[in-house]
């Protein structure tokens, strides 16, 4: 007797309906949700958009066309559309700073950055080389002192004292411990209570006007050290700047800057003969000691004259590596490195803005740092303070400057670099055939992933990462491109 092939029933197919159902409900959203894509036709697309922008962590949709044509003919000479992508949409990076938000992102930002200063130290992306040539300083500058806070130095007591005293708040105002960079005591301060919460955040809100009442008083230094009016130095030199904010360790803001002196017409040209090194290092120095900001008397804080902090600094810039001083190259990358920190990165704030009290209370912060946001909150109350929006800034301490800033005939852009990049990656050229105009029609369509597209994105940037790490490894040990 021969057994005959078992013909499916409707009961069996019912059954392998079922099955497939128990199997898709027992695997994570995620992986349903990838099992979706990766069975979608058009997702070899979708994976080559998402290589495309580095895996960003957030990236922005838009929607619609572009149409480049012979502006004299008409001639059509390219065009797209995103009508034949996946979901009719192309993804665009969120050109985040903030390495905690968006790595990749935050890379590339660096890497501008870098640039950026570089090009203003040594030359290249539209600045002449000789920038290197002309007197340049790269400055430190600080908040003042608003308590007495626990810190690091390596191999030394926090705060030794021979005695053993007290605050008037019965605190200890010493410290015998020996603390590590990561120890979590450093930047707390020794007695809340005795810490000027106010001048601290106060402090924050006025930083920017301190920076441009600085900046003012390097060239009205300058000026009076030539012999010349105020009004008549730009005739004689062009004073630029470039700077960069960073949270210390204490919660407070500090600027890294580079100062340089220019000729009358820019980096191209050589700055008056009296304006030496020396005489810029006399100028900042002295404008630094001279600037201050009064904030008006009120009966909820008082008076406050607010300065620069004692641990100023200002080194010369010299064109190449040496035991004298740093080379701009190195400059540039200490700035970059800073650039792409943000408040909740450094544990000095949040990278988003709180609404309430309660949203403080809730912050996984610091009691210290909680302590800043509050005062932030009372502060931003205060009629003679409802300009300064503090509380507005709440979650970076009353601070609301750009991380990094410059003038502008300093250097070259961001947005310059960015067209940089994307005409070369487009391979764009100079069009043959006379000028060109080109039409576009976009529009927002979205942002984010859904998870499984969030785990192929996560994937392709931590292996890009690697790639990064796996090239600066070979280029320390010696290893060359050879074709």
């Amino acid at each position: 007797m021969f057994n005959t092939p078992h013909e499916p029933t409707m009961s069996d197919g019912r059954s392998a309906e079922l099955e497939r159902e128990k199997r898709l409900l027992s695997l994570s959203d995620a992986d349903r949700d990838l099992a979706r894509l990766v069975n979608d036709p058009k997702f070899s697309r979708w994976l080559a958009q998402i290589k495309a922008i580095g895996g960003c962590a957030h990236p922005i949709y838009l929607s619609g066309s572009t149409v480049t044509s012979n502006a004299v003919t008409g001639e059509v000479i390219s065009s797209y559309s995103t009508a034949d992508e996946p979901g009719e949409r192309l993804p665009v990076r969120c050109g985040n700073r903030r390495a905690s938000v968006c790595p990749t992102c935050s890379y590339l930002h660096a890497g501008d950055t870098y640039q950026l200063v570089r090009a203003g130290l040594t030359g290249g992306k539209g600045v002449p080389g000789a920038v290197a040539e002309r007197p340049r300083l790269f400055v430190t500058l600080t908040a003042p002192s608003f308590g007495l806070v626990h810190h690091a130095i390596e191999g030394e007591r926090c705060r030794p004292r021979r005695d053993d005293p007290v605050c008037e708040h019965g605190k200890p105002l010493g410290c015998s411990r020996i603390h590590g960079e990561d120890d979590r005591l450093v930047g707390l301060p020794l007695c809340p209570d005795c810490y000027d919460y106010v001048g601290h955040v106060l402090w924050h809100a006025h930083a920017g006007r301190l920076w441009n009442l600085f900046t003012t008083a390097v060239r009205r230094r300058l000026a009076s050290a030539g012999g010349i009016p105020r009004s008549k130095l730009r005739e004689h030199l062009v004073v630029s700047f470039a700077k960069v904010a960073e949270y210390q360790k204490r919660a407070a803001i500090h600027f890294h800057c580079v100062v340089r002196l220019d000729g009358p017409d820019g980096p191209g040209s050589v700055p008056a003969s009296w304006a030496s090194e020396g005489l810029l290092v006399d100028a900042v120095t002295r404008a630094v000691a001279s600037t201050f900001v009064t904030v008006p008397e009120s009966d909820a804080y008082g008076t406050e004259r607010l300065g620069w902090g004692g641990q100023f600094d200002a080194h010369p810039i010299y064109p190449t590596p040496g035991t004298d001083g740093p080379s701009g190259s190195a400059v540039a990358g200490y700035v970059a490195k800073y650039v792409t920190k943000g408040a909740a990165e450094t544990g000095a704030g949040l990278d988003y803005r709180v609404t309430s009290l309660d949203d403080i209370r809730a912050a996984a912060v610091t009691t210290h740092v909680r302590a800043l946001m509050a005062t932030c909150w009372r502060l931003g109350g205060l009629v003679e303070l409802e300009h300064l929006r503090i509380r507005r800034w709440a979650h970076s301490l009353g601070f609301r400057g750009h991380i990094l800033t410059k003038s502008r005939r300093y250097s070259t852009t961001y947005g310059a670099l960015q067209e940089e990049r994307a005409d070369h990656r487009r391979g764009d050229t100079k069009p043959e055939n006379g000028p060109t105009v080109t039409q576009s029609n976009w529009r927002y369509a979205g942002s984010g992933y859904t998870p499984g597209e969030a785990d192929i994105a996560l994937g392709i940037a931590e292996d890009l990462a690697s790639l990064r790490e796996i090239k600066r490894d070979m280029i320390a040990e010696g290893w060359r491109y050879a074709g």
